[in-house]
């Protein structure tokens, strides 16, 4: 047993019948567009094309019936609006909080120390 080394992974989303509301993918979207001001920077950082990262956000507007973005002056990039904005961190909360309570409860149920996902080395693993 010494050499299980397991690492906690969660997959979090909201639907609706309509379809993906929410989940860490568009979150990080989100907030890669805040970090950048460009939809397309945060596309290609997330290695996906800009008319994928479109589309999930519109798919997105269309369930809560409003804009996640906003054009920025000049037209030329992006911003989070508030309804955006306020999804994103509500998103990163809720999922850090309930990794935190996954770990807690994985080192009261196993043998085992449990990793959260954030400490794995991604690059060879």
């Amino acid at each position: 047993m010494d050499k299980v080394n397991p690492t906690l992974r969660l997959h979090l989303w909201l639907e609706t019948p309509g379809g993906m509301l929410l989940g860490l993918g568009r979150a990080e979207l989100l907030l890669r567009i805040h970090e950048t001001g460009s939809l397309n920077q945060a596309a290609k950082a997330m290695g996906m094309s800009y008319r994928a990262a479109w589309g999930r956000l519109k798919a997105t507007e269309e369930i809560v019936g409003g804009g996640l973005v906003e054009k920025t002056r000049g037209q030329r990039g992006f911003a989070l609006s508030e309804l955006g904005r306020e999804l994103a961190l509500a998103f990163q909360r809720w999922h850090a909080d309930v990794e935190a309570y996954a770990l807690k409860r994985a080192e009261e149920t196993f043998p085992w120390p449990v990793k959260p996902f954030s400490e794995v080395d991604h690059a060879h693993g």
